[in-house]
């Protein structure tokens, strides 16, 4: 297995493009996108745990439903959520399109949104640029596409690998955008996966589930979970692999790629939150079980005290324990040692072992955490499971992107 080029188009018989419509007056860049396959996909898909869902939330569910879905249309700047009947309307409006130009059924698109929650979106601007965003698609259209679904991202997000399975070169591609209200439970911000792997719909579904729990579950940038959080996937069945279709060696190998490029995405997520300066990577070790271990490292990485703390470089790691303290998961302080670890060069320091504060370097640990990578290692004698967990630090840039979002 090794990473490519390529995005979501990496795969075989997939194309995408994006376009500008100028959803927000202020948009430069393109803020509608697309992805096409050859041929029908099997499906399979996550969203968000908040009660109040986006409408195209609402109408993604119920068209992969069926396990099945051949093209995706996205905007940004517009989340199209708490928008009543015609924002409903509007959600169809799109998937009818997209199935329009693309000679497929409106069941088989699949619609996400991203931007401003509250507010109607003008559907006129869809129907003027569907026919230019189709036509233009292609394999280099991944490049328009990763831009076209982002908003307060300050850099794209995708990545793509290359795989065996059965004996067939499989290929997995992704992309994502995702900078703020990020809290992320069964789903992501959005997120859309591609793959020529042939695989079943339930399979898929038990593979992105699975994958999903160590990886994108794992981040956290403020606390907030979307309204529009969605995760979906498609795969064409173009790589020729026989299909899977129950577990084994070959749903073991495309897992296995899976939770590379989520990992690498979450990584990605939680690199560029709003306002951002650090990416923050809280590892628990040492706990009765996974759950535990990730619950643990969220509860760190969820921490404003902490995250604060981060951006002044200041090791002040009582507020690591008292995160643990108040999580909920079972830990012995008594036996707890804490480090702190930069990136690249690696260096680390302990500042607490077995329950007791240390004299550590002062010097030393603000040095290695005024590195853009930093880890916080948390040791625990109470099992061998294990669990990560990804965030940032907490600016003062956060609150100024944040203050007039809507305006």
């Amino acid at each position: 297995m090794h990473f490519i080029d390529g995005g979501v188009c990496a795969p075989d018989g997939f194309t995408a493009n994006g376009v500008l419509c100028k959803f927000k007056s202020s948009r430069t860049t393109y803020d509608l996108a697309m992805i096409y396959s050859e041929k029908l996909c099997t499906t399979a898909g996550l969203f968000t745990q908040n009660r109040v869902k986006a409408e195209s939330v609402k109408l993604t569910k119920q068209h992969i439903a069926d396990g099945v879905a051949q093209a995706v249309i996205a905007n940004s700047g517009n989340a199209n959520c708490c928008t009543g009947a015609q924002g409903a309307a509007n959600a169809l409006r799109m998937a009818e399109l997209c199935a329009k130009e693309c000679g497929v059924k409106t069941e088989d698109v699949i619609v996400c949104q991203t931007g401003v929650i509250g507010q109607q979106m003008d559907i006129k601007k869809v129907e003027d640029n569907v026919a230019s965003l189709k036509a233009g698609l292609s394999k280099e259209g991944h490049e328009k596409a990763r831009q076209a679904i982002m908003t307060t991202d300050t850099q794209y997000k995708e990545c793509a690998v290359e795989t065996e399975i059965g004996g067939k070169k499989v290929h997995i591609g992704a992309m994502c955008k995702g900078s703020g209200m990020i809290h992320i439970n069964l789903g992501t911000m959005l997120s859309f996966m591609t793959t020529d792997c042939a695989i079943s719909s339930q399979m898929l579904a038990k593979a992105l589930k699975t994958s999903v729990a160590g990886t994108y579950n794992c981040v956290s940038i403020d606390g907030d979970t979307s309204t529009n959080d969605s995760l979906t996937i498609l795969a064409n069945g173009m790589a020729g692999n026989a299909e899977i279709v129950s577990e084994g060696k070959d749903f073991d190998a495309f897992l296995e790629a899976l939770n590379a490029i989520n990992t690498q995405m979450a990584k990605k997520i939680a690199a560029d939150g709003e306002g951002a300066t650090k990416l923050v990577e809280v590892n628990v070790e040492g706990v009765k079980d996974v759950e535990t271990a990730r619950g643990l490292a969220k509860a760190v990485i969820c921490s404003n005290l902490t995250k604060a703390a981060m951006f002044g470089a200041d090791a002040n790691w009582g507020r690591i324990l008292c995160a643990m303290g108040y999580s909920g998961f079972e830990f012995t302080p008594e036996k707890t040692d804490v480090y702190f670890e930069s990136g690249s060069p690696s260096e680390k320091i302990m500042v607490f072992e077995q329950g007791v504060p240390l004299n550590f370097d002062e010097d030393l640990a603000k040095k290695i955490l005024s590195e853009k990578e930093i880890k916080i290692n948390v040791f625990c004698k109470d099992g061998n499971a294990k669990g990560t967990a990804w965030g940032c630090d907490l600016t003062y840039d956060y609150v100024k992107i944040n203050g007039d979002y809507r305006t």
